[in-house]
């Protein structure tokens, strides 16, 4: 699998890609290694770049200690990034019976990893802090592709019932990333407060 070709046509000509990525074979662990974690880098290096340099204090020490906040909230947002893609993928394989798909954890995967591209790489904004909202906008494209995912359909999923495999799905991860962000905020500002 060439990655840039890979990202141009699932974001180009979405339909047809899930076509090939339906018959691809590929292990979890390479499409993680291989593509979710070389993807999911760009917007956590590029919130680095944008807050601790370009949005980051001028001020001696107190820009040494907001960069290396900065920096383990980099570290701490790619983790978070990879490990709510991984559960979605294990969602999605968990709600296949129920709308009445076939559990197939390596295509569960794909739809999770490969529905995140346009958001991973519109991340590359992040750069920029105030550009931050067309990344929302480039996610919700992901979740077009979500959408195709289901559609393609890789889990075999009927056509009457893709509709509420998707809204389920994401509602399912919105909930989930809302708790482990407010779990992190938290650990986050404990550790701001003992360093003061």
């Amino acid at each position: 699998m060439d990655l840039v070709s890979r990202v141009q046509q699932i974001i180009l000509k979405p339909k047809e890609e899930w076509i090939k990525i339906k018959e691809e074979e590929i292990s979890i662990q390479q499409l993680f290694i291989s593509y979710a974690a070389i993807l999911a880098a760009i917007p956590a290096v590029a919130q680095f770049l944008g807050l601790a340099i370009i949005g980051g204090s001028k001020i001696p020490y107190i820009g040494r200690s907001i960069f290396l906040r900065t920096f383990s909230f980099c570290i701490f947002y790619y983790i978070v990034s990879l490990v709510i893609v991984y559960l979605l993928g294990f969602i999605i394989n968990a709600l296949a019976p129920t709308f009445s798909s076939k559990q197939n954890q390596i295509n569960a995967m794909k739809i999770a990893v490969y529905s995140m591209t346009p958001a991973w790489v519109a991340g590359v904004l992040y750069i920029i802090p105030f550009l931050g909202i067309l990344v929302f906008l480039a996610s919700i494209y992901s979740i077009y592709l979500l959408y195709l995912g289901f559609d393609a359909p890789l889990m075999d999923t009927p056509k009457e019932k893709v509709g509420g495999y998707l809204v389920v799905s994401v509602i399912v991860v919105i909930v989930l990333m809302a708790v482990i962000w407010i779990i992190l905020g938290a650990i986050l500002t404990v550790g701001a407060y003992r360093a003061i």
